[in-house]
């Protein structure tokens, strides 16, 4: 860097000209730590907020929403370019069968009547997927991302739960179970926008 080139950036700095966003960095929930940084579809993402899924006073899961860039707002984080990942850790044992329900619940309550058509047969064969793992067991961790050209991908403990589901659309019924208007956790929803705990 030439000295001229050096001195500007100095002044703009001490002048508070130059704003820096804070790295990402990594946290921790229900003691589940979860990494700044992850590497989904040949991109690396950016932790944008952790939360926990409960009821009554137990925790079922705790997640992570990895995005290309950091975001504050529902229509910020679907607009958001490239790879996506909710992943989520399980703090219980549960039948497939009680995730379905919430995936059908969250998926009825968020994505517009007029668009549910369009979904309904890849929102099936998603149903599929999760209820073909029989459990998810404590310490499980599912992965749900968006792969630009591919979709929805699918997976526990690294392992493929069945074929790409495509469409962009799809992913984004998915984001709205956590982080619609009738999301299935508010609190939940929070920690995924990076809001502090309330």
């Amino acid at each position: 860097m030439n000295e001229q080139r050096r001195l500007l950036l100095a002044a703009a700095a001490a002048g508070g000209l130059l704003l820096v966003r804070p790295a990402a960095a990594q946290l921790t929930i229900a003691g589940q730590t979860f990494p700044a940084t992850m590497h989904v579809g040949g991109a690396d993402l950016v932790l944008n907020g952790v939360g926990t899924r409960s009821v009554a006073w137990i925790d079922g899961y705790a997640a992570g929403l990895y995005l290309s860039r950091r975001a504050s707002t529902v229509p910020e984080v679907l607009a958001a370019p490239g790879a996506k990942r909710i992943q989520l850790r399980m703090l219980q044992t549960a039948p497939a069968k009680e995730f379905v329900k919430a995936i059908d619940k969250g998926f009825r309550r968020n994505t517009p009547p007029a668009e549910q058509p369009a979904l309904a047969q890849r929102q099936a064969d998603f149903n599929a997927q999760v209820l073909a793992t029989g459990q998810v067991k404590k310490g499980d961790v599912v992965n749900l991302d968006y792969l630009p050209g591919r979709g929805l991908v699918f997976s526990m403990n690294g392992r493929a739960g069945g074929a790409d589901l495509p469409g962009e659309d799809l992913y984004a019924a998915v984001l709205r179970i956590f982080l619609g208007v009738r999301p299935v956790d508010e609190r939940l929803k929070a920690g995924l926008l990076g809001q502090p705990p309330r």
